[in-house]
């Protein structure tokens, strides 16, 4: 398959997730060596977790088919253009290409705004909306990041 035929069915995994009334237009593959190994489509409504974009979910199911959080060979096919969420997952996984069908622009008419969260994160800390605050840590506590070496040592 090629890729205008994976965005095709990223996209009509979109529709039928409209169609049927599940969630909103979004389908997402990833695809390895020309094997769909993750799919997803929007569950944000359906699910009542905003966390749960089609992106997201079929990293998730890419992940558990590869039985790790690396999908360095992979390629993501997503209807619509990566909200900032769903990019920062396609980083952490290290997957190095995105093809999408629709930008950011070409959703905005419809309610999907994400270009605003891509603003908002391009703005330093204390211009965001939301604010930031950084709390001193109580020594008394164990340190987790300590914590995380130290078996990262045990385990080497």
């Amino acid at each position: 398959m090629n890729d205008q035929k994976w965005m095709q069915q990223a996209i009509q995994m979109a529709c039928d997730n409209v169609r049927s009334g599940h969630g909103s237009p979004y389908g997402a593959l990833v695809v390895k060596n020309g094997e769909i190994i993750g799919r997803g489509v929007n569950e944000v409504t359906a699910t009542q977790d905003p966390t749960a974009h089609a992106e997201i979910l079929a990293i998730r199911e890419a992940c558990k088919h590869e039985n790790s959080p690396s999908l360095e060979d992979c390629v993501i096919y997503a209807s619509g253009e990566p909200c900032p969420m769903c990019l920062t997952a396609i980083y952490y996984t290290g997957i190095q290409t995105v093809f999408y069908g629709y930008s950011k622009e070409e959703a905005k008419p419809y309610g999907f705004n994400s270009g605003a969260i891509y603003e908002q994160i391009a703005l330093p800390m204390e211009q965001r909306s939301i604010q930031m605050k950084k709390l001193e840590n109580d020594q008394t506590v164990e340190n987790p990041l300590i914590l995380w070496q130290q078996a990262k040592e045990k385990q080497d």
